[in-house]
This record gives C-alpha cells, sequence and structure tokens, in this order.
C-alpha cells in the first residue's frame, strides 16, 4: 500500500486520519507521516492499517497496467 493508496481509501470511507489511526489501533503521527511520504510504518503498523481499510470494506487491486488502485467492495 502506498501513501497515496491510503489517502484515496480514506477517501472512499469518508475517514480522517484519527478515525483510521482508531481503527487500527496506530498513533495518528503514524498515519500521518505515512500519508505524507515522511516515514513507513513497521511492518505490522502499516499491515494494522491495511487491515482496518479492508474490514470497513476498501479492496487493493492492481489493474491492467499493474497500478494499485483501490475501490470500495460490491456490497450486493
Amino acid at each position: 500500500m502506498t501513501p497515496a493508496q491510503c489517502r484515496a481509501a480514506r477517501g472512499l470511507l469518508e475517514w480522517t486520519q484519527s478515525q483510521l489511526a482508531a481503527a487500527a489501533r496506530v498513533g495518528l503521527s503514524t498515519v500521518r507521516s505515512f500519508e505524507k511520504g515522511v516515514h513507513t510504518p513497521v511492518t505490522h503498523n502499516l499491515a494494522a492499517i491495511r487491515t482496518a481499510l479492508e474490514a470497513a470494506g476498501v479492496e487493493f487491486i492492481n489493474d491492467e497496467r499493474g497500478d494499485g488502485v483501490v475501490r470500495l467492495r460490491d456490497k450486493s
């Protein structure tokens, strides 16, 4: 997951950085610095962020060019 994917996923969910941090059980500064591209979180924190987003309905997929794409899971 890239910082841009994280920001996009949060946008799809209409979550603030604080809401993501709470859902992932990581510090707000971890989310902020990751999304700014300042630091990459340690492995377990990055996994916790991705897991929280996925649990809320976000899918991380690769398109035909191999670019990372985020979308909301189909609810049907």
